[in-house]
């Protein structure tokens, strides 16, 4: 070996220490990388910037804006919504739904879009049944990786090799020749998931716990016991109510009751709405009311012809993204201080109702809108989620609190929901005929969803993470510095001589573990183009069919699941399952071999030598 193979190969490991060790920020490693390429003269300065300017990481880039669409919308909520209704309260039908999910979609499309598309959608869903995202995210990614087995046209290392095959005048794979062994793997994945899924979260440190401890609408409501004091009321179709404004009504004068909200029928389901002074009632609506007094209560609707509905605990976490909730705290030479609620009148000024008051850490029970208001008052309220975050302006009264966890849920474009399904189907659509590039697909889906308001600038950038292109951009110099230095060329030449006269098997898991091993360090589609050629090289000596080694190549080259850089998939699910780069080798090792294992016994079968 020459002395740039030996310092490439030590750039590697020095990479790889770090990315274990986790010292310093695998994007910052990744950056070091290409200035160390640069100085040493390995490579030129465009080729260590190539990475800039390849088309898989603008293809990431724009699918992060494209699942920030869906995001904002709602789109990806009424998926989690789905997934939740058909999974109910079981994470391990949960997990199978969502892994069988993932590698449907993933054998018609680009499995990173498809991830990408779907991380939004597991973290709603493990927020809503208190699941760590960890138990997730590596399941779906997995997911991501296993879709590329399932078709002919799932990833392009198979059709890299299904064209090495034609090159050479043999007869390609059919479209669904790989899908045997991809159903096999994918319900080997499932199994393998369900066993290890205590093992995917760590105990998190205490800055970790800080920030998965923020309160949520539940722990709110119970915390300033408003479960005792909320009611659901319908009007009923003869009711007094109905056709006058709330000014006119005065039923907080009346009956003490404060209203909330408004669950309002829009399109055959019910929209929770805002109230004000001006709100007109209609039939069949249903009054969210802050009522303590259970006499009054009766009274209201007795006189109102109002019938009482039931409240779940979960009901607002389930509104969130119609109602919100959140604490402001009274705070010095505050205009609000000594004054009663009734005197504020906190609603027509403000936009949201006073729901629950905590006074020297113990929430007031009773009726509240005469209640004098103190300093360090702390406020509960309920309202409109625009109007929630427009009290962070009146800085002068109050401070606006921690926001709940379902603030996240929020979806501000949620009239522009058809439109991003447009935009996703067109992107799907080009896809699938490959008319263009999926990365040109990805840009158009990018430039729809910003045409219809699914995006706005601001959210488009801060959708995308950063630290994740960077560390592709930093780790895809590697494969051009493997192949100046002569490295890969030294691996593979060795094969032949090492295993070549140890029979066919041994030569399918050969060429496994080495496709395996250096689709690490570089793309799995460079990988391909590398070994499908040594694949039917090997066969053509061997005197066996080129089929079952070529095919293992093609499985072996989506088996990217020991690190968090062999592939983009696993990339994209690092940051929000919360891994560190060990964490993908303990749980990608074992099942890497477990594929391994099966394509030794099943690539034989399907594809005799």
């Amino acid at each position: 070996m020459n002395l740039e193979l030996y310092w490439v190969l030590g750039l590697l490991l020095g990479a790889v220490y770090f990315f274990v060790t986790n010292r310093i920020r695998m994007d910052v490693v990744a950056l070091l990388l290409i200035v160390l390429f640069v100085l040493s003269g390995t490579l030129t300065l465009e080729e260590a910037l190539s990475g800039f300017s390849d088309p898989n990481v603008i293809l990431i880039g724009a699918l992060f804006v494209v699942g920030e669409g869906l995001v904002r919308t709602g789109i990806a909520y009424q998926v989690g919504d789905a997934l939740v209704k058909v999974a109910g309260s079981s994470e391990i039908r949960l997990l199978v739904l969502l892994m069988v999910a993932v590698a449907t979609l993933g054998a018609f499309m680009s499995s990173t879009g498809v991830v990408a598309i779907f991380i939004p959608v597991a973290l709603s869903v493990a927020q809503r049944l208190e699941i760590p995202p960890g138990r997730l995210m590596m399941p779906l990614g997995f997911a991501g990786l296993i879709s590329g087995m399932m078709t002919l046209v799932a990833t392009p290392p198979n059709m890299v090799v299904n064209s090495e095959l034609m090159r050479n005048g043999i007869k390609g794979f059919g479209f669904f020749g790989v899908t045997p062994l991809g159903v096999v793997i994918l319900l080997l994945g499932i199994g393998y998931m369900l066993l290890m899924r205590h093992r995917l979260v760590r105990e998190p440190s205490d800055k970790k716990r800080s920030s998965l401890g923020r309160r949520s609408m539940r722990d709110l409501v119970r915390e300033y016991r408003l479960g005792g004091r909320a009611r659901r009321l319908a009007i009923l179709p003869d009711s007094p109510l109905i056709g006058h404004t709330l000014d006119e009504l005065q039923l907080r004068a009346r009956f003490g009751a404060n209203i909330i909200g408004v669950e309002r029928w829009r399109k055959f389901r019910r929209v929770m709405v805002s109230v004000s002074a001006i709100s007109q009632f209609q039939a069949r609506d249903v009054l969210l009311i802050d009522m303590p007094d259970p006499q009054e209560v009766r009274r209201l609707c007795s006189e109102g012809r109002l019938e009482p509905m039931v409240l779940r605990g979960e009901y607002f976490s389930d509104q969130a993204r119609e109602v919100g909730l959140a604490e402001v705290s009274l705070i010095p030479d505050s205009s609000l201080l000594g004054k009663t609620l009734r005197e504020v009148t906190f609603r027509n000024v403000y936009g949201v109702s006073v729901v629950g008051l905590r006074r020297d850490g113990s929430a007031l029970e009773g009726w509240l809108v005469d209640e004098p208001l103190r300093m360090g008052d702390t406020l509960l309220v309920a309202g409109n989620w625009s109007f929630i975050r427009q009290l962070q302006t009146h800085v002068r009264d109050f401070l606006l609190l921690g926001l709940p966890a379902e603030v996240d849920e929020m979806a501000p474009a949620r009239s522009q929901a058809a439109y991003a399904l447009i935009a996703l189907a067109v992107m799907v659509l080009l896809m699938v005929t490959d008319p263009v590039p999926n990365v040109i697909a990805a840009l158009v889906a990018c430039l729809l969803m910003g045409k219809f308001r699914c995006v706005d600038l601001e959210s488009a950038y801060r959708s995308i993470h950063w630290p994740t292109l960077l560390l592709i951009i930093g780790m895809l110099p590697f494969a051009m510095a493997l192949h100046k230095t002569g490295g890969v060329t030294l691996i593979v030449d060795g094969l032949m001589a090492l295993v070549g006269g140890m029979g066919p098997r041994v030569m399918v898991a050969s060429l496994f573990i080495l496709t395996a091993v250096i689709g690490l360090f570089i793309s799995n589609t460079a990988t391909a183009v590398l070994m499908a050629p040594i694949a039917l090289g090997a066969a053509q000596q061997m005197g066996v069919s080129p089929y079952p080694l070529a095919m293992t190549v093609a499985l072996a080259a989506s088996a990217a699941f020991m690190t968090p850089v062999s592939s983009p998939v696993n990339t994209l699910v690092l940051g929000p399952g919360e891994y560190r780069f060990m964490d993908f080798v303990r749980i990608g090792v074992p099942f890497t071999l477990l594929v391994l294992a099966v394509c030794v016994v099943m690539v034989p079968l399907l594809f005799p030598f």
